[in-house]
């Protein structure tokens, strides 16, 4: 992972992401690309927007991004001190959304980084509203959510949730077993198991993952499955005391579902542990 993409709203949740993808990269040679994308819906923090519209109040967005992400420069290279990282700023007019997928071909981007929510988060909901919307429509590289104001811990212990029928091969598992390399980390494959036996196909694709998981320490877990997966999921990540987890998206698997669907609220996997969501390749 060469280029990271960090997205940033300048919320405490924004800086901690940022903070902890310097951590988690510290012993590799990284470019940040630190990226504010700000419209005339942004709220202007610590003003009287009703009095601001139109150009003058786009003006004024500009200018505080401007302002705002240079010192978020400043503060990042003080708090992490490391030769191998540079920084980048973009400050930005348009959509969150559009404005990633250009720079992920514009700057060749392994990775996006976001807070798993800013300024305007529900608190019942596991991921912000523009984190869902990256994370559905990114299929190019990974996406890494960093919850709340977390402190980085070194992911010794990594989830990987699976229903074995796609998400298996190389491609798709590289970013998960590069970060795990850098940690020398163990890989817990959680199975949640809705059959009494795996497919053809299903049986396939396990194997596949085993021979991806060859030079890496792993275990298997299949948990039976029941009406909420996601406390099943949940209760996992807690009794197993992993420090990250991940899982592949496409469409239709359960993490779509998650997704688009309010089923996880006031479930505590998704707002304590950073969550790694992997795209599918074949």
């Amino acid at each position: 992972m060469k280029n990271i993409l960090v997205a940033t709203d300048f919320s405490n949740n924004a800086y901690c992401a940022l903070f902890y993808a310097t951590q988690l990269l510290k012993s590799t040679k990284c470019n940040f690309y630190l990226v504010n994308v700000y419209n005339d819906l942004t709220p202007l923090i610590g003003a009287k927007s009703e009095f601001l519209v139109g150009q003058k109040l786009l003006n004024e967005l500009a200018a505080t991004s401007k302002e705002k992400i240079t010192a978020l420069e400043h503060k990042i290279t003080l708090d992490n001190e490391n030769p191998l990282h540079k920084f980048e700023t973009i400050s930005k007019k348009g959509n969150l959304v559009k404005t990633i997928h250009h720079m992920l071909n514009a700057f060749d981007i392994d990775l996006v980084v976001m807070g798993s929510k800013g300024y305007t988060g529900a608190k019942e909901i596991f991921l912000g509203s523009n984190t869902i919307q990256v994370a559905n429509t990114i299929t190019q590289c990974p996406v890494l959510t960093i919850p709340k104001e977390l402190d980085f811990v070194a992911p010794t212990d990594i989830a990987f949730v699976t229903d074995y029928k796609k998400g298996c091969t190389k491609k798709t598992t590289a970013p998960l077993l590069f970060i795990a390399e850098l940690f020398n980390a163990t890989i817990k494959v959680m199975h949640i198991n809705e059959e009494e036996e795996l497919s053809k196909e299903q049986e396939s694709h396990r194997e596949m993952l085993e021979l991806c998981l060859k030079n890496t320490e792993h275990s298997s877990h299949w948990v039976q499955a029941f009406a909420d997966k996601a406390m099943v999921i949940d209760d996992f990540l807690n009794n197993q005391g992993v420090d990250m987890f991940a899982m592949v998206h496409y469409k239709h698997n359960f993490f779509d579902r998650i997704l688009n669907e309010p089923v996880v609220k006031n479930v505590s996997m998704y707002s304590n542990i950073p969550f790694l969501i992997l795209p599918f390749k074949d």
